[in-house]
């Protein structure tokens, strides 16, 4: 199988510090690949670099659109990145309010990306948000609601709906259960694994908690220090972890 996004040898700095060395990895459609590590790891500068938030210093970023063309994304125009993040790519931000426009109506946040797109029709526009809506565990009543409105799970759950109504290839994810209650965790994780396995979505999630990538990932990277000190299938890694920073991590998980 042919990977959906291969990294290669990604590397980025802020003066002297080493954000991000050398990291390389390839995600397969339908994986969730799940990056792990204490603030400052690195993990989010390395989300960000793939979502071409920021640039990079050096190394390449590959995706393979629909079409089975493979794109380098560094070297993409701003308009073709635009289009591919609202298309076949989503970001999903831990503080949902980052990812809404919380001035404008559930539903109307759910058909600007259909908008975007070029759909037009008002109907469809509603139903798709109806439909959507409904995935992701929100009563379709509430489409002409504003966001503000909504618990703080519920904006996380419409945010997925917002990216998801464009049906991408892969999912950004940035700390999805940060700051959510327990048991709001817990429902959202229950969601997340759901929409994964029914949409054969490709997902990078990047959290510092080891609880949800073994929930959610199939593999996993661990970084200290802007490095990849252990990888492999997520079970493997936090069952036997080999190097020290990975076991002393798995130890305060499981410390009460």
């Amino acid at each position: 199988m042919k990977p959906l996004l291969q990294v290669n040898q990604l590397s980025k700095s802020y003066e002297r510090i080493q954000a991000c060395d050398r990291i390389s990895f390839d995600l397969y459609p339908g994986q969730v690949l799940g990056i792990v590590g204490e603030s400052g790891s690195g993990k989010s500068t390395l989300l960000s670099a793939i979502a071409n938030h920021i640039s990079i210093d050096q190394g390449n970023i590959i995706y393979t659109n629909r079409s089975g063309e493979n794109l380098e994304i560094t070297q993409l125009p701003e308009h073709q990145r635009r289009w591919l993040m609202r298309t076949e790519w989503g970001f999903v931000q831990q503080n949902p309010r980052d990812g809404l426009r919380m001035k404008v109506s559930a539903g109307a946040n759910i058909g600007e990306r259909l908008l975007n797109i070029g759909v037009r029709h008002y109907g469809k526009i509603r139903d798709e948000a109806a439909h959507w809506l409904q995935q992701v565990e929100i009563d379709p009543t509430r489409m002409d609601d504003l966001p503000s409105t909504f618990s703080g799970g519920m904006q996380q759950r419409l945010q997925l709906a917002r990216v998801l109504v464009t049906r991408p290839q892969l999912i950004l994810m940035d700390e999805p259960t940060g700051g959510l209650d327990v048991s709001v965790q817990a429902r959202l994780l229950d969601l997340l694994r759901s929409l994964v396995r029914n949409f054969h979505l490709s997902v990078i999630l990047v959290t510092h908690d080891i609880g949800v990538v073994r929930l959610l990932a199939h593999r996993l990277l661990v970084m200290q220090q802007g490095q990849v000190v252990e990888s492999g299938l997520t079970d493997q890694v936090l069952d036997d972890p080999q190097h020290p920073y990975t076991q002393l991590l798995v130890s305060a998980a499981l410390t009460p």
